[in-house]
């Protein structure tokens, strides 16, 4: 099943986030306004206005599961990063990405990932994400998104 056919909903609640990205490559965030890597921000928006006229999106997911880094409401959330780092990429609903409630995209995330199946880490883990909706790559909380093997990773998936 490809990831794409998750249903989860954007941030501002409008159903379809990722059946609106079918088809094209990404790079699936989970993110945070109050943490340590939170700055990545800058670098996520940078990949994503680089390589978004070749068909790649990043996609960020608010999670709260680490330390309470994300305690917002949605209009907090977006009004943060919008204002904070210019952030244009979509943003998803707020979601666990372990644990019992663990949403059902982070399990197929999980499960998919190159290097055999574990937990989250942290805030601002990577995951890079094919057309085909599989999971080419994985990458840890501290990788910048500038990082040379995240870039090359990336550029294998596009699809122009």
């Amino acid at each position: 099943m490809s990831v794409f056919d998750v249903e989860i909903s954007h941030l501002d609640g409008r159903a379809g986030l990722l059946a609106d990205l079918a088809g094209h490559a990404a790079l699936f965030v989970n993110v945070a306004s109050r943490c340590g890597l939170t700055p990545q921000y800058a670098g996520l928006q940078a990949l994503h206005d680089r390589f978004q006229p070749r068909g790649f999106f990043v996609v960020g997911f608010p999670c709260n599961q680490f330390m309470g880094q994300e305690p917002g409401t949605p209009s907090e959330i977006a009004e943060f990063c919008a204002t904070s780092y210019g952030v244009t990429f979509p943003l998803s609903e707020k979601i666990d990405v372990n644990g019992a409630e663990r949403h059902p995209l982070y399990a197929q995330l999980i499960a998919g990932a190159p290097g055999g199946a574990s937990d989250v880490e942290w805030n601002f883990e990577k995951f890079v994400i094919t057309p085909e909706g599989t999971v080419a790559a994985r990458f840890g909380p501290q990788t910048e998104p500038d990082d040379a093997a995240l870039v090359a990773a990336v550029e294998a998936v596009l699809p122009i």
